[in-house]
């Protein structure tokens, strides 16, 4: 996964906490239309939100108040071993009161189907710092990686077009790097 891409996810979890924490309903109907699947939890890892985006990466309805540490029905390690809810990495975050990063899973679908993802489950903590549950955003792995790509592609074309005085070779880049980010978006959206 490049840097853009984690950093934009890192600027949505600390929305979405910031939101809980202040309990600011109009920030939390914002990530309704995220694109990226992201859900919340209380102190006992008990789902308490999810976007629609969820739903379409789970292949499932998670049932708020029942469904616990994740959304999805099924998780196996990257190695294909599979992962207890109460092992995943949303489970450790909140046991542990700390960001969890650096990890991927696999997530199964009940229709048998699986996506590799890159988790960011992070803590909630209340202004007095007990903890209040937790957010966490999944990014699908594939697509982050050629997200990447696709914005390295455009940086490079930026850097030509900065060292290039033909005019019309110039803007040339400049579209070329203009199509790279949008295609990279247009992957981070599914």
């Amino acid at each position: 996964m490049d840097r853009l891409g984690a950093s934009e996810a890192e600027e949505v979890v600390r929305f979405a906490r910031n939101a809980i924490r202040d309990s600011a309903a109009h920030r939390l109907a914002a990530l309704d239309a995220h694109p990226f699947p992201i859900y919340t939890t209380d102190a006992e890892g008990r789902i308490t939100y999810y976007n629609r985006a969820c739903v379409n990466f789970a292949g499932r309805e998670p049932t708020t108040g029942v469904d616990r540490w994740c959304v999805s029905w099924k998780l196996f390690t990257t190695d294909g071993a599979e992962l207890p809810h109460d092992q995943c990495p949303m489970a450790l975050a909140i046991r542990q009161e700390r960001q969890m990063r650096g990890l991927e899973a696999i997530a199964e679908r009940p229709d048998g189907s699986q996506v590799h993802f890159i988790p960011f489950p992070t803590p909630i903590h209340d202004r007095s710092g007990a903890l209040v549950g937790g957010v966490n955003l999944l990014l699908n792995a594939a697509y982050a990686g050629r997200a990447g790509e696709l914005r390295t592609q455009a940086e490079r074309c930026r850097r030509l077009a900065r060292g290039i005085d033909d005019r019309q070779t110039r803007d040339r880049l400049c579209l070329m790097a203009d199509d790279y980010e949008e295609r990279a978006n247009a992957l981070m959206r599914n």
